[in-house]
């Protein structure tokens, strides 16, 4: 089993832990702050379970159907896991909403502190582990799920400062506002998940650095005139990249060709930890004001 995989059965395991402690004591105790940092976790189960099978059908080769392989599955998971996210932030803003307006005690402060404390170490250690997998694999749903439970880590720290400041003002108001506060935090965090995901769905380019390590080995090249129609683009751990070369009208088929697969095993390895496909178009001389870019 891939690592990937490894990390998300990791990931559902403690979020389903964390479900049932939250649960319980944010029924027990009628804080929202609890119940939102509940949810979260509730939520980072279902994405977790849901990850594991699309990393499953994104490794899969190209077959006579998907000729260019399931990677956009991580795109996709993406663009959900930021979806779910923010819907579950905007339930959050409506409990916390509904409390301020009808105003409720919190109780059972203290236990709550201390499921929130034991929530919090795990969700710091369970962050610590995605974030180096994602570092070491580069995989979006990875990358995706390592920001989800930034959010909850974050949003435990602000249960737990919420339930300190009731425990030593008995002020019940904290935990409503702490909750509004957590919400906005979720959507903050949302928004680059999905605006990933939906650039990888409309097939954007690379990222600009990206890009310039391929344009400074291009133009480092000295075995070719020059180059145009230089297009990119990712699906998971694949990326594309295609361009067309400029030789003289005198250079060979089979020399043109050598130096089409030097720049190709070049390309390769600027990007170690991907799937690189290239598509080179070789030509005696440039066409690229015959044609549209």
């Amino acid at each position: 089993m891939r690592l990937e995989n490894k990390a998300t059965l990791v990931s559902t395991s403690v979020a389903t832990v964390l479900v049932v402690m939250k649960l319980t004591i944010a029924i027990i105790s009628g804080s929202v702050a609890v119940l939102a940092s509940a949810i979260d976790s509730l939520l980072d189960v279902s994405v977790s379970i849901f990850n594991f099978f699309v990393l499953q059908n994104s490794q899969k080769k190209p077959d006579s159907k998907f000729n260019h392989g399931r990677g956009k599955f991580e795109a996709l998971a993406a663009v959900i896991e930021g979806t779910v996210i923010g819907m579950s932030a905007l339930f959050v803003l409506y409990q916390a909403i509904v409390k301020i307006i009808h105003f409720k005690h919190t109780t059972h402060l203290d236990e709550s502190m201390i499921i929130m404390i034991i929530s919090t170490i795990a969700t710091g250690l369970l962050v610590m582990f995605l974030v180096a997998v994602a570092n070491k694999t580069h995989n979006m749903v990875i990358r995706a799920d390592a920001t989800h439970y930034k959010t909850d880590f974050i949003s435990n720290i602000g249960v737990l400062i919420a339930l300190y400041i009731m425990h030593l003002t008995h002020i019940s108001l904290v935990d409503p506002i702490v909750g509004i506060l957590i919400a906005a935090y979720m959507i903050y965090s949302a928004i680059p998940v999905i605006d990933e995901g939906v650039k990888m769905l409309l097939d954007a380019s690379l990222e600009e650095d990206e890009l310039q390590k391929i344009k400074s080995l291009l133009d480092n090249s000295h075995e070719f005139n020059t180059y145009h129609f230089l297009r990119t683009r990712k699906a998971g751990q694949d990326i594309f990249i295609s361009a067309h070369l400029v030789f003289d009208m005198n250079t060979t088929l089979f020399d043109a060709h050598s130096v089409s697969d030097k720049i190709e095993i070049k390309l390769h390895n600027l990007f170690p930890n991907n799937n690189v496909h290239t598509t080179i178009h070789l030509d005696p001389y440039d066409d690229s004001e015959l044609y549209d870019a």
